[in-house]
């Protein structure tokens, strides 16, 4: 995996990793094989057209995220069970889910998305690092209906094979940017969703404002999705001002007793 010397450590650590990943995982099971599993995956519920179908009748298209841990938090939710949590998310009108499938930092596993998945109707993102064309297959294979492509992770030719290889297996996919230089290269690729994250990789800090201030560089015909920092109501009021309709959102949801009821409340539902 080559990145540049300004890849925050935290990244590179996880990216590191994700290398080592692919290679176990290629011997474990072949790309060949792993192409004939998602042959018989199940068939896609359609992500981004559960979201515009969400904005379409006036409501938030909330993309609700089932996360036990993440490395700057350590473990958020000890009593951790996605099945109860995607019918919690389903029920209280979540547009789609987001499973964490990274182990090592995360503590996710690819069982979560799929026992998430099998609870509900709902299509899911599978929300990992991907690097290689074989996670993108894998990701089919699991039954996840979306992906994840994270700009900072990636060099344009990546992020080009990548978002290819998703097209062609019928993956919608999240394209994730935390700045102008990030957005930029993101809008190369005819992607509809793209994913403003509001943390920054280098401090952790969150702003509300690194959304807004990207907005008028994103044309017409793109789904903005703010991601992190998205606590109340206020917030979602803040996005909705500004034609922001589409919120991924996990710790806020993740440190209640009942998820469900915290997405209702933050998004009058």
């Amino acid at each position: 995996m080559s990145t540049t010397s300004s890849t925050p450590t935290i990244l590179q650590k996880i990216l590191d990793r994700k290398a080592e990943e692919v290679i176990a995982g290629r011997r474990r099971k072949s790309l060949a094989d792993q192409e004939e599993t998602a042959r018989h995956a199940d068939p896609v519920r359609g992500f981004h057209r559960a979201i515009e179908a969400k904005i379409s009748a006036g409501k938030a298209g909330v993309i609700a995220e089932i996360k036990k841990a993440s490395p700057s938090q350590g473990v958020i939710r000890a009593d951790f069970r996605p099945a109860d949590i995607a019918r919690s998310y389903e029920k209280a009108g979540a547009a789609c889910l987001s499973v964490l499938t990274d182990i090592d930092f995360f503590q996710g596993a690819d069982a979560y998305l799929q026992e998430a998945r099998g609870a509900c109707t709902l299509p899911v993102i599978r929300k990992d690092f991907l690097i290689d064309p074989y996670q993108v297959i894998e990701a089919r294979a699991i039954n996840a209906d979306c992906v994840l492509l994270i700009v900072a992770a990636l060099s344009d030719a990546q992020l080009n094979e990548l978002y290819a290889c998703a097209r062609e297996h019928s993956l919608d996919v999240l394209i994730e940017v935390h700045d102008g230089q990030e957005l930029e290269r993101a809008l190369r690729l005819d992607c509809p969703l793209i994913g403003i994250n509001n943390r920054s990789l280098k401090t952790f800090e969150v702003s509300l404002t690194n959304t807004l201030q990207l907005l008028n560089r994103i044309p017409a015909g793109r789904r903005v999705v703010t991601e992190s920092g998205i606590h109340a109501p206020a917030d979602v009021a803040l996005m909705r001002d500004h034609d922001v309709h589409a919120f991924l959102v996990g710790e806020a949801f993740m440190r209640t007793p009942e998820p469900g009821e915290k997405l209702a409340e933050l998004f009058g539902i």
